[in-house]
């Protein structure tokens, strides 16, 4: 395909990867003090909700969600993640890890959504272009915590905790006044 299709495609495939490569660097390149730790959890913590909240909605690949979240946002999981990815460069103190955060972001969610489209039109077809005009899909359903560990949303929270332990090692190896890139962990 044309370049910038087989840049999407290659983001969108590799961004958990991507993810965790980013992560590590960001982690070398924070500077969290306990305040910044505490702010930036609850921004991240308010981001996870989100994405609980979002996953314990949708059927992944079965239907076109319109419930909860969905009546606000075609892509709820993303802005979750989006708030989770503010909220640890916000921990991590750092303009640098900010703008890591940001292009990461950026790229990834970016590709992301566009190949989820592509793969819902092309699935759902009319269905989905009318519930991105606002008409057609039910948005009654229920949330269900079980539906959104049967999506897996168990990965996003063990890794929302590990990060923000990480984190708060870093912010106690630091010390009271804060810490500064490369400060070891233990």
């Amino acid at each position: 395909g044309p370049p910038v299709a087989d840049l999407v495609g290659w983001l969108a495939r590799r961004r958990v990867a991507l993810g965790f490569a980013c992560g590590v660097a960001a982690l070398w390149l924070s500077r969290p003090t306990w305040t910044t730790w505490t702010v930036g959890c609850a921004i991240a913590l308010a981001g996870e909700m989100v994405r609980i909240w979002a996953a314990g909605h949708v059927e992944k690949n079965r239907e076109v969600t319109a419930s909860g979240p969905y009546r606000f946002s075609a892509h709820p999981l993303y802005v979750g993640s989006a708030i989770i990815g503010v909220g640890f460069a916000v921990s991590a103190a750092s303009p640098v890890v900010a703008v890591l955060v940001g292009a990461y972001l950026a790229a990834t969610i970016g590709a992301a959504i566009r190949r989820e489209e592509q793969f819902l039109r092309g699935r759902f077809g009319d269905r989905y272009d009318a519930y991105r005009a606002g008409r057609g899909a039910d948005r009654g359903r229920r949330f269900s915590f079980a539906r959104a560990m049967r999506n897996k949303e168990y990965r996003a929270i063990a890794g929302f905790l590990a990060i923000a332990l990480l984190l708060a090692l870093k912010a106690r190896a630091a010390g009271p006044g804060g810490g500064g890139p490369g400060v070891l962990l233990l």
